[in-house]
């Protein structure tokens, strides 16, 4: 059981729902907390009920089918604060994918690497912009400080490209410069024509 498990017993927590309503709510306001898809919160779901986590009725409104509605039990609120506490003790490696391509951006011509650590820089603020402007969520601390660390690292990501970049820039300056100051530091070689002579 993982975070995805943490975050359906705390949304049940708060009130029953139906699958429907849970998935609903992940897609549309937990994008940035969790890339959790509809066929695995049925299947978390179906687990934990039958772990005895979560109970289910069906409830039939109207003519529409019947569906479930998943209620948390004694069980799963133990299970809650236990994966709760694992969680904020934990501290995992953060895994970012355009790492992988930091690890080869020297088999590029440092331009067009360049061009490419620009758009990558461009995308991050925005990502920053959008992200200042996400409204306060008044559901507790916890919505709020989700927000809060996820604006502090993409900041420092920011940061780092920037710095990444300008470093870049200044390497050819930097490189011509070492070479120079290498070739006027060699002793001079006494001409060919003039050893041979003598």
């Amino acid at each position: 059981m993982d975070e995805r498990t943490l975050l359906l017993l705390g949304m049940l927590r708060i009130e029953s729902q139906h699958g429907y309503q849970l998935n609903e709510f992940i897609e549309h306001n937990l994008g940035r907390v969790t890339d959790m898809k509809k066929p695995t919160a049925y299947a978390l779901l179906d687990r934990l009920e039958q772990a005895g986590a979560i109970s289910s009725r069906l409830e039939q409104e109207g003519n529409r089918p019947p569906r479930k509605v998943y209620a948390i039990t004694e069980q799963g609120r133990q299970l809650f604060v236990r994966l709760l506490s694992e969680t904020l003790a934990s501290a995992e490696p953060y895994v970012i994918a355009g790492d992988v391509g930091l690890m080869f951006l020297d088999a590029l011509p440092l331009e067009d690497a360049l061009k490419l650590l620009e758009q990558r820089l461009q995308t991050v603020r925005a990502q920053v912009a959008e992200i200042e402007h996400v409204p306060a969520h008044h559901m507790g601390l916890g919505v709020d400080l989700v927000i809060e660390h996820q604006a502090a690292l993409l900041r420092a990501d920011e940061a780092w490209l920037a710095q990444l970049i300008a470093r870049l820039q200044a390497q050819p300056a930097k490189e011509a410069k070492e070479a120079k100051e290498a070739k006027d530091a060699q002793p001079a070689q006494p001409s060919t024509t003039a050893a041979s002579g003598a």
